[in-house]
């Protein structure tokens, strides 16, 4: 059976695929348009496969806040290249996980990645380059609180939870949040691990000078109250106005920080340099 411009036409709308990869899976079982789609579906998950142990540290953040602040989402899925990151199709792939992780009753990532998974293979056919969800959470807050903020180039975003609704410092807060990246919202939330740590290095710096011990003890504990104040929400300059710190902003709008979540897209993921040559030769061993 001759294979129709139409049928090609078809199977792309059907598929999402090329036009040549399309034509030639019609070819292949003379034009049976159901087997086509069964064939090039099994390939998809193919080079899918062998594209799945490829670094991701690109990618974009999907976020999803309910109007009245109750809910929100926000997930993080990666790609390989910024380049790719821009393509509609993984675009709107971000978008539709965080809407349905919003939208999910158990608010489980593992549950909605492995509904999405037939998607997510079709889309690494599609763009030619790995494609991961890497994270995801949903808040909720009782007092309708919550608020956002997501950086223009969706690579770093932020949920703020307030103790009641107030939109407009919400967001300004969520921008802090991104710009500055607090470790905890006050100092006693730091761990008593990690105040050690910090004491056994500055005291090891502070040895290296030679002052008396009293001192050093003195230039110890002014450090840690130092660091306390960098990485602790509440201690910071406000980041639109750096005389006020953001503990009396709070203050002043009558509510109290609850909870903040910061993402940001490739955070904690080693990339492995490859030189030129073995990067394309690994390109080309995965269009076979």
């Amino acid at each position: 059976m001759a294979v129709s411009a139409a049928m090609v036409k078809e199977l792309r709308e059907r598929t999402g695929l090329g036009m040549m990869d399309c034509k030639k899976a019609l070819a292949e079982v003379d034009g049976d348009m159901e087997k086509a789609i069964e064939d090039l579906r099994k390939k998809s998950s193919l080079k899918a496969a062998k594209k799945a142990g490829r670094t991701t540290a690109n990618g974009l953040l999907g976020i999803k806040v309910a109007d009245d602040g109750s809910k929100a989402a926000l997930v993080e899925i990666n790609i390989e290249t910024d380049f790719a990151a821009k393509n509609e199709k993984f675009i709107a792939f971000v978008s539709k996980v965080a809407d349905e992780l919003f939208a999910s009753a158990d608010g489980s990532l593992e549950n909605l990645a492995a509904a999405l998974n037939d998607e997510r293979e079709t889309l690494v056919q599609e763009i030619g380059e790995n494609i991961t969800i890497r994270r995801g959470q949903v808040m909720h807050s009782a007092s309708g609180g919550l608020s956002h903020y997501v950086h223009g180039d969706q690579r770093r975003g932020a949920l703020v939870e307030l103790s009641a609704n107030n939109a407009d410092l919400g967001r300004d807060l969520a921008m802090h949040v991104v710009a500055i990246n607090p470790m905890v919202i006050n100092s006693a939330d730091v761990s008593a691990d990690v105040l050690d740590k910090e004491r056994e290095i500055y005291l090891s710096q502070a040895q290296d000078s030679g002052k008396p011990e009293e001192i050093i003890i003195k230039m110890v504990e002014g450090r840690v109250k130092k660091y306390l104040a960098e990485v602790s929400l509440l201690d910071q300059p406000f980041v639109k106005d750096g005389n006020v710190k953001v503990s009396a902003l709070v203050k002043q709008a009558g509510v109290e920080v609850q909870n903040f979540l910061r993402f940001e897209v490739g955070e904690g993921i080693e990339v492995e340099e490859l030189d030129f040559a073995a990067e394309v030769a690994a390109q080309l061993a995965d269009s076979k």
